[in-house]
């Protein structure tokens, strides 16, 4: 007996000594759903080698059932790692992007300039700004085009953090003007709890989308059906046309402009509580305990249209038609498209007066030709 216990000892300590460093440098290399299977195969050989030590095998009907038994522990292991390395290949359309690239006064950068010399050129303090995701383009071509050069401007006069950041960020005066779609219900009343007015000044327009997988045969959905959705009426495709599958209808975080955007499009009718895991992130950013949108065949999602066609560009998604209009540019310019809404330059207070100047400038011909060249629709005034 002594003689097994010393073999299990010598096998523990083998096991130990070569199946850790292995497990720890496939953590470094090799795709999670590996590592999960190599962990999964050290116990799987180490049970093996105890029992053959223990001489467990001494019958054919042990033989078979030990067998059994290492087939369903190997086959758990493995379904779950299929699935995650399947999910982890899925497109997505919330993904990181490369916000570098729009940096203003950066080398090689893909900021957006004017055909001729700005009227405009602050000198002074500048205004410090933030907002959305979708907007950092659109806000650092007002910079190249407006302040002078300085590539340091990135997290200190220049900043990207998001819409639900950006409001906070304005209502404690950390900047003077944020660049954002209309604020939330929740944010409205957080600004009169502290008393403070909230200056919105429309300086574009765009469109609210919805999105499903490319190979997702449905191409429209009537505002009906997007309520009838999010309210947890509709949870098939095949409710609106489409194939015999649950509709897996992603949400954003509360507070995020999309997710404002869809409250406001359900108006008085409720919106389900989305599992955790059908909660994604915010553009271009990762909040801990949510997922990120993946682009499952029988996904819904939404976001806004200049951020899915032109920062993320992901071609594994098709905009939907909403009651059989496209999400155009042309269609948002002549508000045939049904969720259209405006964007602004948000300030609270600011004693900055290059603000007020820079605002004046973006509402010029200029400004909103600029807005135009970006990739955005100008507000109705200046195409009139």
């Amino acid at each position: 007996m002594m003689e097994k216990i010393g073999s299990i000892i010598l096998l523990t300590i083998s096991i130990l000594f070569f199946g850790t460093p292995l497990v720890f440098l496939s953590m470094l290399f090799w795709h999670q759903s590996y590592v999960w299977l190599l962990g999964v195969a050290i116990v799987v050989i180490y049970i093996l080698f105890i029992l053959k030590i223990l001489q467990f095998f001494k019958t054919t009907r042990r033989k078979q059932v030990t067998a059994f038994v290492m087939v369903g522990i190997i086959i758990v292991p493995v379904v779950l790692a299929g699935q995650t390395y399947y999910e982890s290949k899925l497109a997505t359309v919330d993904s990181e992007i490369n916000i570098w690239a729009y940096h203003p006064f950066t080398e090689d950068n893909q900021v957006v300039q004017l055909d001729e010399q700005s009227t405009l050129t602050l000198h002074g303090t500048m205004p410090k700004m933030d907002g959305a995701t979708a907007l950092y383009p659109l806000y650092t071509a007002f910079v190249e085009a407006t302040y002078p050069e300085n590539p340091d401007y990135f997290k200190r006069t220049v900043m990207v953090n998001k819409t639900p950041d950006a409001y906070q960020n304005v209502m404690n005066r950390k900047v003077d003007v944020i660049f954002a779609a209309g604020p939330s219900e929740r944010q409205l009343k957080v600004a009169q709890q502290k008393n403070i007015e909230l200056n919105m000044t429309p300086i574009g327009k765009e469109a609210f989308v919805f999105f499903v997988h490319k190979n997702n045969p449905i191409d429209n959905l009537t505002l009906e059906q997007v309520r009838g959705i999010y309210s947890g009426e509709i949870t098939n495709w095949s409710q609106v046309g489409g194939a015999n599958e649950k509709i897996r209808a992603f949400q954003r975080p509360e507070d995020s402009g999309s997710q404002t955007a869809l409250q406001r499009l359900m108006e008085d009718t409720p919106i389900m509580i989305a599992e955790k895991r059908d909660v994604v992130t915010g553009m271009g950013g990762i909040i801990e305990e949510v997922a990120q949108y993946k682009n499952y065949k029988n996904a819904l999602g939404y976001t806004f249209r200049y951020y899915s066609t032109e920062m993320v560009r992901n071609d594994q998604i098709k905009l939907l038609s909403i009651e059989g209009i496209a999400p155009t540019k042309e269609n948002i310019r002549n508000n045939t498209y049904p969720i259209t809404s405006e964007f602004y330059a948000i300030t609270a207070g600011t004693s900055n007066d290059n603000t007020e100047k820079l605002i004046e400038w973006i509402l010029s011909l200029q400004g909103q030709a600029l807005v135009e060249k970006v990739g955005y629709v100008p507000v109705d005034e200046v195409n009139k």
